[in-house]
């Protein structure tokens, strides 16, 4: 029934599919006959009225009469063969589903016949996963693909661990966990994947590690750092590793570069430049490389050039500055003949502003990948124009002989690596431990020694960060909230109140900006006031060494503070208006100081303060009294200046100054007579003392009658 409904499905099939073919015959038909029409008519009104033309007409209208003929059989031959294949299909149809009957009527007989004795022939076993493993279709990388779950089935039914299969199934496994743990690592994540891959028989897969890695890399050569890190971290524990991998990489960009292959060499340039950040290979290979690329330059040598000195630039400052600086005198060259692009150029001119940066934007190590101590790295001195062997075969899977000694001794050697020894006694756990102990005390007590940075980088760091914090501000105000939320360590403020004037400094012109952020952090606390005062005394003792631009700067800002009162006066006792103990630069900064007062609060007010006599004591410096030339000088200082009126007192002192000498003269004259006087007095009662002694002892008695009996003797007055 089931052949009769095909064959019945079929030749229903087979009739839409002839009504339709004759359809489109007749309308082939119709369109031959209205083409056979026009030529007709353009024969009749392009040809002439003679017999000739009658007969070849008549000629014609037979020929075509015939054409139509042939399309006709034409059509019906095509129609046969197409019937024909139709039948043979059924036919092939009908002798498959024979088949499929026949067999399912064997299974059935064979299943009858061995239900009735034993459980089966040997012939009839059921294929092992094995063997239907071998049947699976080859895949490209020469092995079969095997499900996670049938891999792990297939070993637990292997018994013997070193046969060819359970090798292969065993590469098959390491390739695998290489690649997804390549491909995998990222920079949060590096340290965890490392532990993991060490996991693995690096030994054993080592070109296969390395193949993973480049292909990792070419295809995201942003990750490029990454990798170069995991590989550092793997060269010092096994350093032929890495020297496969660098070996590979520099055959790669040889082949890629003479094959002008641009994607391929900038990947390669950029690994090989991280791998010398790493210190994983020599640097001396980075100048070969340079030297290559700039040797002819072109439009894309160059521009490789100029991203493999952006990328490894600081490492090749650190280790080898003199070959650096050559390879930038040769980038000036090309910048000068001139014969690459203006694009190129601007590149060039780029890289002469990092490296006048000393690479900040472009770090050799980053502080997540800095995984490797620089005394435990092994660096390979490998250049370009080695003989090197990429020993290809080691990406292929080989029958070891020796399989099971091999594992031992990689499994030994991970140990090692990972420190999972253990000790097999008791006791030698328990002085494992106090040595552990005795490790922790001690870390913890060098953790607790205060450590004294004598590189000064961390004060270099926060002078960079207040210095972009106030460039990056719009206002004073913005700057002054930034810079109170930086977390500065205790004696670090004096620092930022410096950075502060040094700004200003720089500038062409004085700008009120720094001025008023002075302003704000004086006013906060009563520290940074007497900071700036001390700051006050060392600028005016080292302004000599300051330019005529930044000596302004200075003295305008000061000059601000001390008019918005945000500083005290009272520095202006450091200064000492003589001639002996100014300078030219001095003098200048007293000068635009003073001006700058005055033109905001007045000379009248200025006056009066330089007048005030609770502050004289702090202005006793610049307006000296001690000596004439000392406040000659002074009076001709603030005149020239233009602020005479401050000298008035000292003008007036200097006239009476010659009264004020006279009576001093006076009076040193009358104490030079008194003491005169005073001396001959004192000798003429010590000579009436001698002799009223003498009388005395001759006859005291008889004195001392007459002593009662007359009056005492008066003395004389002096005139």
């Amino acid at each position: 029934c089931r052949d009769n409904t095909r064959d019945g499905q079929g030749e229903h099939r087979g009739g839409r599919r002839t009504s339709r073919r004759r359809f489109a015959g007749a309308a082939v038909v119709g369109v031959w006959e209205s083409v056979a029409t026009m030529g007709r008519k353009r024969g009749e009104s392009s040809g002439s009225s003679s017999s000739s033309s009658s007969s070849d007409s008549s000629g014609s209208d037979k020929g075509r009469g015939r054409g139509r003929g042939e399309d006709r059989d034409d059509g019906r031959r095509r129609e046969d063969s197409r019937s024909q294949s139709r039948d043979r299909d059924r036919e092939g149809s009908r002798e498959r589903d024979e088949r499929r009957s026949r067999g399912k009527d064997e299974d059935g007989e064979r299943e009858r016949n061995g239900g009735g004795g034993a459980k089966g022939k040997k012939d009839d076993k059921k294929p092992s996963l094995m063997e239907r493993t071998k049947m699976l279709p080859v895949g490209k990388a020469g092995g079969a693909y095997i499900p996670p779950f049938r891999l792990k089935q297939m070993q637990m039914e292997m018994q013997d661990k070193t046969s060819p299969e359970f090798q292969r199934m065993t590469w098959e496994a390491l390739k695998k966990s290489i690649n997804g743990l390549v491909n995998k690592v990222t920079k949060p994540n590096i340290s965890v994947i490392v532990g993991e891959i060490f996991q693995e028989n690096l030994v054993r897969g080592r070109g296969l590690y390395c193949r993973s890695i480049m292909k990792a890399q070419l295809a995201s050569p942003a990750f490029t750092p990454i990798y170069a890190a995991l590989t550092a971290v793997i060269n010092t524990k096994l350093p032929e590793n890495g020297e496969t991998l660098l070996k590979r990489v520099i055959m790669q960009f040889r082949r890629s570069y003479k094959r002008n292959d641009k994607p391929v060499c900038t990947a390669m340039v950029k690994f090989i430049a991280h791998l010398i950040n790493q210190q994983v290979c020599h640097e001396i290979l980075g100048l070969q490389l340079l030297t290559v690329l700039l040797e002819k330059p072109t439009d894309d040598s160059v521009e490789l050039a100029v991203s493999f000195v952006k990328e490894a630039g600081n490492a090749l400052q650190q280790l080898s500055p003199q070959g650096l600086h050559a390879i930038f005198e040769r980038f000036r060259g090309v910048l000068h003949e001139g014969s690459i692009e203006k694009r190129v150029q601007y590149m060039i001119e780029g890289l002469f502003a990092v490296r006048k940066s000393n690479f900040a934007d472009f770090p050799a190590l980053e502080d997540d990948l800095d995984l490797v101590d620089a005394d435990d790295q092994i660096t390979h001195e490998l250049s370009l124009d080695d003989q090197l062997e990429p020993e290809a075969g080691l990406d292929i899977f080989h029958v070891d002989p020796q399989f099971g000694e091999h594992e031992e001794q990689w499994a030994s050697l991970k140990r090692e690596l990972l420190g999972e020894e253990e000790g097999d006694d008791e006791e030698d756990g328990d002085d494992e431990e106090e040595d552990e102990d005795e490790e922790e005390t001690e870390e913890k007590q060098i953790e607790q020694q205060e450590i004294q940075d004598q590189t000064e980088t961390d004060l270099v760091n926060l002078r960079r960060t207040i210095y972009l914090t106030i460039q990056s501000s719009m206002q004073s105000d913005e700057a002054a909230h930034k810079l109170l939320k930086l977390q500065t360590k205790p004696g670090q403020e004096k620092e930022m109140l410096r950075m502060i004037i040094e700004c200003g400094m720089q500038e062409k012109s004085y700008m009120k900006y720094y001025g008023v952020l002075a302003e704000r952090f004086c006013k906060l606390k009563k520290e940074w006031e007497e900071g700036y005062n001390d700051l006050f005394a060392q600028y005016y003792a080292t302004v000599h060494r300051l330019e005529t631009n930044k000596l302004r700067n200075v003295a305008k800002m000061f000059g601000h503070l001390m008019h918005t009162e945000a500083m005290a006066w009272t520095c202006l006792e450091y200064i000492q208006l003589n001639e002996d103990d100014t300078t030219s630069s001095s003098r200048i900064f007293i000068k635009i100081l003073f001006q700058e007062i005055s033109e905001f609060i007045g000379l009248p007010k200025l006056k009066s303060r330089m007048e005030d006599p609770f502050m004289a004591q702090y202005y006793s410096g610049l307006f000296p009294r001690d000596n004439p030339r000392n406040t000659r000088f002074a009076i001709n200082f603030f005149t020239s200046i233009g602020l005479g009126g401050l000298t008035e007192q000292l003008r007036q002192h200097l006239r009476d100054m010659p009264k004020m000498i006279m009576q001093q003269q006076q009076q040193e004259e009358s104490e030079s007579s008194s003491s005169s006087s005073s001396s001959s007095s004192s000798s003429s009662s010590s000579s009436s003392s001698s002799s009223s002694s003498s009388s005395s002892s001759s006859d005291s008695s008889d004195s001392e009658d007459e002593k009662k009996k007359k009056p005492p003797a008066k003395k004389q007055r002096r005139d």
